[in-house]
């Protein structure tokens, strides 16, 4: 509860928009809407009619964590960490794992970060991701629980986006850093195991949706080889969009891949700046 008890003033009432502080085993607005903290340390915030984004099931994450943990995306996490600079408070959006907040939070020790994700398999993983880390269950497309300006620093990594709401919440000055796949990552996997593609025009379609709040202050490409045994293409089929159309486990395509596949990982980032 530690870290959602630091985080607690930044966040909002989903009801009526006042500032949450903790109570007991629950965070409370001044008007008696009540939140309460699971046991598995997440704080639920979401509110009315059932949510229509799916969010990752506890299969996807599971074989994500995996693969994160076998550090194959090192140099994507240290990359997002070192495009932030001096930011004290820091959202994931869409967290997932929470590994690549808990990079940045280990990277910047004076930070503190706030994993927000629609699955409740996601919110329980990403409360245990790193101690400064507090975890939120809520939909970004709803509206971000957040009051105005309450953060410095965003992040979005292979996740969707609410860019009106993420220029409300960020603070001036702050950064929003977003990370996209290019065409050419997992492209070695992409054909044989018939996953899902990169849209080509993903980069140009991502400027244009925040074309409107924001100006893109840096661009960097990460791109490097990954030598993955057989297990781990499992775990990158299995923790991404292809895993809703096949069953990675049972899919003969990658028992008869050899023993190592040497697999590009390539994707961009972007640090945007919120227009004054």
């Amino acid at each position: 509860m530690n870290a959602l008890t630091e985080v607690a003033a930044l966040l909002a009432c989903p009801e009526c928009g006042y500032e949450l502080q903790p109570h007991d085993r629950a965070l409370r607005c001044g008007t008696g809407h009540s939140f309460d903290i699971a046991r598995q340390g997440y704080v639920g915030l979401l509110t009315g009619a059932s949510t229509k984004m799916t969010g990752d099931t506890a299969d996807m994450l599971d074989a994500r964590a995996a693969f994160q943990g076998a550090g194959h995306f090192a140099p994507i996490a240290a990359a997002i960490a070192g495009a932030f600079g001096t930011e004290s408070t820091v959202l994931e959006i869409g967290a997932g794992t929470g590994y690549y907040l808990a990079d940045v939070l280990t990277a910047h020790p004076d930070a503190l970060g706030i994993a927000l994700d629609v699955a409740k398999p996601a919110a329980r993983r990403a409360a245990r991701a790193h101690p400064r880390a507090a975890s939120v269950l809520a939909d970004a497309w709803r509206g971000l629980p957040l009051r105005d300006d309450a953060v410095t620093g965003v992040l979005s990594v292979f996740a969707p986006r609410n860019p009106a709401e993420v220029a409300r919440v960020l603070a001036p000055g702050g950064r929003f850093v977003v990370v996209t796949p290019t065409a050419r990552h997992l492209g070695e996997l992409i054909g044989p195991l018939g996953m899902v593609s990169v849209d080509p025009d993903k980069d140009r379609r991502l400027a244009d949706s925040l074309a409107g709040g924001f100006t893109r202050a840096e661009h960097t490409l990460v791109e490097f080889p990954m030598k993955l045994p057989r297990a781990d293409v499992t775990h990158v089929v299995a923790m991404g969009p292809s895993a809703f159309h096949s069953t990675p486990a049972d899919d003969p395509r990658i028992a008869a891949l050899p023993d190592i596949t040497e697999v590009t990982a390539s994707v961009t980032v972007s640090t945007y700046l919120p227009h004054c």
